[in-house]
């Protein structure tokens, strides 16, 4: 009897070896992948309570009438409202409306919110170019070296504050940019929480936030977020007084 035919051959030993050690690979490999994605989702949602504790505190800055001029950054009229109070108050010098959209005109805004045809004859800037919180950056940029101002009281709301802060330094690093925090909802109690409509704005607005911050940390290019330069058309009253 041939002893030899008990034996696997090495080719067929080889392989089986090499399954196993595939095997091992990767079971190891999806334990580092499950444990990745845990430990990711554990610190977006670290940071996201983080946001929300940051957001939650931001107030009215205490000495509003020495900043020159106010911006704006469109998305409602309440902000709108709020910055034109504002100016008629005697803060700032002039007030500009980032990122409005072509089809709407300064009359318009002007009876929308009430507000008085003097100020908005003498004091007032509509930018209809920003299609974004970076066109709104490049466009306030645009504005302030032709006026010249170095400290800046910016209205948007609460939850939209950091990244425009943000976005603004990066595009006017000498300028100073102080927050004027419009809350829609009161984050310093949990009922936020069961608020759809809010959680889902602080996530998407959290994700957009850390993608700023990892794009500029990175160094990363990113399109200037004007319309010129997205091949629309730049409308006509596209211009400052």
């Amino acid at each position: 009897m041939n002893m030899d035919s008990d034996q696997p051959a090495p080719a067929q030993a080889e392989s089986k070896s090499a399954l196993r050690r595939l095997r091992r690979v990767g079971h190891h490999g999806l334990r580092l992948f499950t444990i990745g994605v845990i430990l990711s989702i554990t610190f977006f949602v670290i940071g996201f309570f983080r946001f929300t504790d940051t957001i939650a505190e931001l107030e009215a800055p205490p000495a509003r009438s020495e900043v020159e001029a106010i911006v704006v950054l469109t998305g409602g009229y309440q902000r709108i409202e709020q910055a034109l109070a504002l100016l008629e108050s005697g803060i700032g010098q002039r007030l500009l409306i980032s990122g409005v959209n072509p089809s709407t005109s300064s009359a318009t805004i002007r009876r929308t919110t009430g507000s008085k045809s003097a100020t908005f004859d003498c004091c007032v800037d509509i930018g209809y170019e920003a299609l974004d919180t970076i066109g709104n950056a490049n466009e306030t940029a645009s504005w302030i070296r032709q006026f010249g101002y170095r400290r800046i009281l910016v209205v948007t709301n609460n939850y939209h504050m950091p990244r425009s802060l943000m976005e603004l330094s990066q595009a006017s690093p000498d300028v100073v940019f102080v927050g004027y925090p419009i809350a829609h909802s009161d984050l310093k109690t949990e009922a936020w929480l069961a608020d759809p409509g809010a959680l889902r704005t602080l996530f998407t607005e959290y994700a957009k936030y850390s993608l700023a911050r990892l794009r500029n940390w990175s160094g990363a290019k990113t399109a200037s977020g004007l319309r010129a330069d997205a091949g629309e058309k730049q409308p006509h009253s596209a211009t400052f007084n």
